[in-house]
């Protein structure tokens, strides 16, 4: 069983924080610089901004939502990849889609599920088998078919595992 590389959550934080002490904001500042990635969005959804205390504890635990990861990733401009740690496959073009101030960057883990189910039917492969190549739990792959949030770490595990890169299952959505 060849070895996955894994999502480096502190080093996400770390390019955060460096470009956030670049730019000179506080941790509110930096809260409202990233909501505002979505300011058409959130005036017509009526959405409250980022939390600044949950930005600061998700910097302190270094791990986070697939969902708030991205939020992150596009105000870096950087991708996912960039922030994976082992024995990385190259999976190409891994520049993440545009979004206006009118989306979200957003998974679809529905799509994520799709793609990884039919590579586990044509790998032969039970879903605990799959899972314990993965290092989680069955019920952590399947509930990704209706799941609105997993872990980056666990995202980042499938789409190498796959040999895809993280923007196939990533688009601007309205919600």
């Amino acid at each position: 069983m060849p070895s996955l590389p894994t999502f480096h959550g502190d080093a996400l934080i770390g390019a955060l924080d460096a470009q956030r002490a670049e730019w000179k904001l506080d941790w509110p500042a930096l809260a409202v610089e990233l909501w505002q990635q979505s300011s058409g969005l959130n005036a017509e959804l009526s959405d409250h901004c980022l939390c600044p205390g949950a930005l600061v504890r998700t910097a302190k635990r270094g791990t986070m939502s697939c969902q708030y990861a991205l939020i992150i990733l596009r105000w870096i401009r950087r991708p996912p990849e960039d922030f994976l740690t082992g024995p990385v496959v190259d999976v190409g073009d891994t520049q993440l889609p545009e979004a206006g101030p009118e989306s979200r960057l957003r998974w679809n883990l529905a799509q994520l599920h799709a793609s990884l189910n039919a590579q586990r039917r044509a790998r032969d492969l039970t879903w605990s088998a799959l899972a314990n190549e993965l290092g989680c739990t069955p019920s952590r792959l399947t509930n990704l078919r209706t799941a609105r949030l997993a872990d980056m770490d666990l995202t980042m595990r499938i789409t190498q595992w796959l040999g895809k890169p993280a923007r196939l299952f990533i688009q601007p959505a309205r919600w």
